[in-house]
């Protein structure tokens, strides 16, 4: 089947994706990661690898954990800032895990085995865009997990409905729910009204934090590295905890507490004004010696 043709495209999305990385990983000039730039030390044989050897290599040397932690995180980190054709390379790289969880799940399903594909595929990519975290070892295991959570939740589906309690005897009409009412990001919205969370960091914090968004875009969106990011968001952190202990984010907070939040906020502030100065003229200076 030629990956050109869309007539003769697969119709199981495993299929496709294979057929997509088969596509970008042809001679004569087939995707390859650089291993000497980003791992040198990891033992894979070769500087310069196309990505079926070293998806074969893997595959032959299945104790090769440290190769393949710095491989697949080498190749998360592309697919959520490098473009699309970086997000088919890691599926086409996972793809014999993926088909062998599909081949099992498929096993007596009597539903279109394509939709146990479908979302094989979507927990995967879903793993990859979000979820797995590249500070933590074994990312790959965590894309596969998801990959085949995701297939197997479908396989339960077909299960029969259990019953449950009758619901009638429940006192019908509105209630009051509990503090600190509704969704988590009134929290937040509250949090930088009083100067415990900067404006500027809210969106990247429900993105991370509540939205559990991988971390790489929005570091790179935002300008920052993801490691000045990572403690920036871990301060948040301790400073909400602290606030929630003190029932500052659930109830009325005094004058001389908000005058203090708001110092604090100022504080902070011109920090980052400081610090972002100085990188500037950090630049300049390189950008003037690099000219002369």
């Amino acid at each position: 089947m030629s990956a050109s043709d869309p007539t003769n495209w697969p119709t199981s999305a495993l299929d496709a994706a294979a057929t997509a990385f088969a596509g970008l990983t042809c001679e004569p000039a087939p995707l390859a990661l650089d291993c000497a730039a980003f791992f040198s030390d990891a033992g894979l044989p070769l500087p310069v690898m196309p990505l079926p050897a070293m998806r074969d290599w893997l595959l032959r040397h299945p104790r090769a954990y440290t190769a393949r932690d710095e491989v697949w995180r080498e190749l998360i980190r592309r697919a959520r800032l490098d473009g699309p054709h970086w997000v088919i390379a890691a599926a086409g790289m996972a793809m014999p895990a993926l088909q062998q969880y599909a081949a099992h799940l498929c096993e007596g399903y009597t539903g279109d085995p394509a939709d146990i594909d479908a979302e094989i595929l979507t927990g995967f990519l879903t793993a990859l865009r979000d979820r797995a975290d590249l500070t933590k070892p074994a990312p790959y295991a965590s894309l596969c997990k998801a990959a085949w959570r995701a297939g197997r939740d479908l396989r339960l589906q077909q299960r029969e409905y259990l019953p449950v309690q009758d619901i009638e005897h429940l006192v019908s009409g509105s209630r009051t729910p509990p503090v600190p009412y509704g969704h988590p990001d009134l929290l937040v919205r509250r949090a930088v009204t009083l100067g415990i969370l900067d404006p500027e960091d809210e969106q990247p914090y429900i993105d991370v934090r509540l939205g559990r968004r991988a971390i790489e875009p929005i570091a790179a969106r935002i300008g920052v590295s993801v490691d000045a990011l990572r403690m920036r968001l871990s301060r948040i952190d301790s400073r909400v905890a602290e606030a929630l202990t003190d029932g500052l984010l659930t109830g009325v907070a005094s004058p001389q507490t908000m005058a203090r939040l708001r110092q604090q906020a100022e504080q902070r502030g011109g920090r980052r004004a400081g610090r972002a100065a100085a990188a500037r003229r950090e630049a300049a200076r390189q950008h003037a010696s690099a000219a002369a």
